[in-house]
């Protein structure tokens, strides 16, 4: 007897913060999940907390680092073999390196943006051959803040952040008649680990898991429309 097949979702940098809550989000929606991260034991840490709630959905978590292409294209084959199609794709993997482009060490740039948009590049390429067979297939790119409003201490980073915003935008023009949704979240400051130790209270930010509800329903839309920006910052505006 044929079976129906469950939808699936590919998070990359999902061991912790949004892309954790994303993970989750959809997996309690009844998806399949697969995602990557560099940290292997926090990440089977994760999956074990998966397959404790629900033990009749895939859970495919893989030590990638996104910054090195060889991983990111690695990490696409592994995917494609598990999963054949894809409906959903978060290109989420990102790290934040404070600094100035007067002043930042050397490396800072390059480190950056393979990490931030390189990576995107190369796993929506390796992924997008797997998301055409879809009737509705969807792809977000997170985004931030800092990709509309340079910071003085955002240097590689912000820079990065446009680009992806720009890499994001040109996607959807590509891909709006392959009905592939192309989203860009825009989040403000939200309470992961790279904010904990700011002495900031709790409060001041935003909680990951409202990101993750915010691609949810972003995807739950009509195929016949698209959230192409969703912006969002804490109650009492940007941290800066």
């Amino acid at each position: 007897m044929e079976t129906t097949r469950r939808p699936n979702i590919v998070v990359s940098g999902a061991s912790k913060g949004i892309g954790r809550a994303i993970v989750k989000r959809f997996y309690e929606e009844g998806f399949d999940v697969a995602f990557c991260a560099r940290d292997n034991k926090v990440l089977n840490q994760f999956k074990n907390e998966l397959e404790s709630l629900r033990d009749d959905q895939k859970v495919l978590a893989i030590s990638c680092d996104m910054s090195d292409k060889e991983a990111v294209e690695w990490f696409a084959e592994q995917v494609a073999f598990e999963f054949e199609s894809i409906d959903v794709l978060v290109n989420n993997a990102g790290i934040f390196l404070p600094g100035q482009i007067t002043n930042e060490e050397e490396g800072v740039f390059e480190k950056v943006m393979h990490t931030n948009l390189f990576s995107a590049y190369y796993l929506t390429r390796s992924l997008l051959p797997y998301m055409h067979a879809q009737e509705h297939a969807h792809i977000f790119n997170m985004c931030s803040t800092a990709s509309i409003m340079a910071y003085s201490n955002g240097g590689s980073y912000c820079i990065s952040k446009y680009a992806l915003l720009g890499m994001n935008n040109v996607l959807r023009e590509e891909l709006k008649d392959e009905n592939i949704a192309v989203t860009a979240i825009l989040p403000g400051a939200t309470y992961t680990d790279s904010w904990k130790a700011s002495e900031l209270p709790e409060e001041r930010f935003m909680d990951a898991g409202q990101v993750a509800e915010a691609v949810w329903m972003a995807y739950r839309m009509s195929p016949r429309s698209v959230m192409e920006e969703i912006l969002i910052r804490p109650m009492k505006g940007d941290i800066k």
